[in-house]
């Protein structure tokens, strides 16, 4: 038998196992279909916000009520690798939950385990316009034509900076409430288009003098990916395109290596052996003016350094020679092929995802969860969190980002792994430490990036 590499896989993929049927219910209507009483197991993910999933659990619980359904709970996480863990057991043993929310590119992992659900998809696109790009991206089959993850907003997040308004005032002469306002329609067009890389490099050196510098890991970590991914897509730099082709050793990703080798000059020296969390201690401490983070950070500093957060603004990130992006990772729920209640786990799925209930999905997040159809922005929680007021307004994507996920616009599965090897801040810091040259550190990329690809 031929052997079938990685990128012919990608391009097949599970074709042919796609075809969907079924007609969707009212959201909340009671189904005749139900008078036999079903029984759903639901794998939720664990919000770490004080009470967050207790809402999730009640909306869950009051239409599982209704609808004659038993619904059974479990909380999973909230760290992703725990729920990866309990999902690929469920995946081997062929048994399990019913419905998982699951974590980036985990779908995809076990794809040809999970059930279709167009139907279902196709009844929220058609109600509140297409689900944003970054999150099709992760829930869609283009080779299948078909959703086998539904983009959902518990769990998802996104990477804004995170800055202090005073320092940026007092050291480099930037108003951040005046540049990225609590308000879209105040913005300043043509002020936010000179928000570049390059003027905020000159912030970093003034601020870095100041003693108060720009910190972001550059280490085997999930930050790595999220802020350093976006930063070489706004050069130009790509790791792979979808089809599997090599796209790294390009002009774009030795400008940014460049610039990455000037601006850790004024970072702090050991951000190469930091953690997820080190950024985060770091804002909130009062010695770092900025770092690429949702709101955990912010609402921690709340609670442990409020005169800190009082002075933190989440804003949007810098424009590059090929565009403005921000790194994003976003949950999704799946529905095993193994459910028995397939119609009553696809009714529950559309209930949670309509206005109505992502409305308080969000509010109980305190706006640290993002949502993945635009018109949801309109909820008023990102205007109501403080202080200061307005600090999350621009949480919510205002202008012209583009939310990406490290590894994109690779095949999710080529992505998946890119993301999860960390080659991209692998290639950064042997770039910047001086391991090796920016074209040593690019070329030794494309050779990582091959092996995903065979």
């Amino acid at each position: 038998m031929a052997k079938i590499t990685r990128r012919e896989f990608m391009k097949g993929m599970v074709a042919g196992s796609a075809a969907v049927a079924g007609t969707m219910a009212v959201p909340g209507v009671v189904r005749k279909a139900f008078t036999a009483k079903a029984t759903l197991n639901i794998g939720l993910w664990n919000h770490w916000i004080p009470g967050a999933v207790d809402v999730h659990s009640a909306i869950i619980n009051e239409w599982a009520a209704k609808n004659n359904v038993e619904a059974k709970i479990d909380l999973l996480g909230p760290q992703v690798r725990d729920i990866r863990t309990i999902a690929s057991a469920e995946a081997r043993a062929g048994t399990g939950h019913d419905i998982m929310a699951l974590g980036p590119f985990d779908s995809w992992a076990f794809v040809k385990q999970c059930e279709p659900l167009n139907d279902v998809a196709e009844y929220l696109e058609k109600k509140y316009g297409k689900f944003d790009s970054l999150g099709t991206y992760l829930s869609y089959s283009e080779e299948d034509k078909a959703w086998y993850a539904l983009p959902a907003p518990m769990g998802s997040h996104s990477y804004p900076m995170v800055s202090r308004m005073d320092y940026f005032n007092q050291y480099a002469g930037i108003d951040l409430p005046a540049l990225f306002p609590a308000d879209a329609s105040k913005r300043d067009a043509k002020k936010v288009d000179g928000w570049t890389y390059d003027v905020f490099l000159e912030a970093a050196k003034k601020l870095h003098k100041a003693g108060y510098p720009f910190g972001n890991p550059i280490s085997e970590t999930s930050d790595g990916n999220d802020w350093l991914g976006p930063l070489l897509l706004s050069f130009g730099s790509q790791p792979m395109d979808r089809e599997g082709n090599i796209t790294i050793e390009s002009d774009g990703t030795l400008a940014a290596l460049e610039y990455l080798k000037e601006l850790v000059q004024y970072m702090p020296e050991d951000i190469y052996g930091w953690d997820d969390a080190s950024n985060n201690r770091w804002i909130i401490s009062g010695k770092g003016s900025c770092i690429q983070n949702p709101p955990s950070a912010w609402s921690v500093a709340k609670k442990d350094q409020p005169q800190n957060a009082a002075q933190l603004w989440h804003h949007d990130t810098p424009k590059g020679p090929a565009g403005r992006f921000r790194g994003a990772l976003f949950y999704n729920f799946i529905m095993w092929k193994w459910c028995k209640d397939k119609q009553a786990a696809k009714d529950l799925l559309m209930y949670l995802l309509e206005k109505d209930q992502q409305w308080k999905i969000l509010a109980a997040g305190q706006g640290y969860d993002m949502p993945q159809l635009t018109p949801m922005y309109a909820h008023p929680v990102w205007q109501e969190q403080g202080p200061p007021p307005g600090t999350i307004y621009n949480y919510i994507i205002r202008g012209d980002e583009q939310l990406v996920v490290g590894g994109y616009p690779a095949h999710p599965i080529a992505g998946n792994s890119i993301y999860g090897k960390h080659i991209l801040p692998v290639m950064v810091a042997k770039a910047t430490t001086g391991e090796m040259t920016p074209k040593e550190a690019m070329k030794w990329c494309a050779q990582e990036l091959e092996m995903i690809a065979e």
